[in-house]
C-alpha cells in the first residue's frame, strides 16, 4: 500500500510539472497558440482547464503526502542495526557518570616538576 501511494505521488508530480510548464507566466502559454475560431475549446476554456488541473493535482498531491505520513511503517520494521544503536543508547544512559579528569600539567608552567 505504501509503495502504491508513493508511485501515484510520483506520477502526480510528473503531471503537475507538465501542466505548469505548458502555462506561460503572463497568461500566454498554450492558450496563446489558438487564433482560429473553430477550436474545440476556446482560449479562455483552455486557460481555465490548465488552472483547474493545476489546483486539482496540487491538492491531490498534498493529501497523498499527508496520507503517506500516516501510513509510513514505523517501529515494527526496524532493522537490526537500528535496534543495536537503540540498545547502546539505552545502556549508555544507565551507566554511572565518572568524575571529570584533571587537566594535565603543561610544560613550562609552575606545576611542571620535571625541571
Amino acid at each position: 500500500m505504501f509503495y502504491v501511494i508513493i508511485i501515484i505521488s510520483i506520477i502526480i508530480c510528473f503531471l503537475l510539472g507538465l501542466i505548469i510548464l505548458i502555462q506561460e507566466p503572463k497568461g500566454g502559454g498554450l492558450t496563446s497558440g489558438f487564433s482560429g475560431s473553430n477550436n474545440i475549446m476556446g482560449v479562455q476554456k483552455t486557460g481555465d482547464f490548465l488552472e483547474k488541473g493545476t489546483w486539482i493535482l496540487t491538492i491531490t498531491l498534498m493529501v497523498l503526502v499527508l496520507f503517506t505520513n500516516v501510513i509510513i511503517p514505523k517501529g515494527a520494521n526496524q532493522s537490526k542495526a537500528a535496534q543495536e544503536i537503540q540498545n547502546q543508547i539505552n545502556k549508555g544512559t544507565n551507566a554511572p557518570v565518572s568524575a571529570p579528569l584533571a587537566p594535565a600539567a603543561l610544560p613550562g608552567t609552575k606545576t611542571d616538576t620535571s625541571k
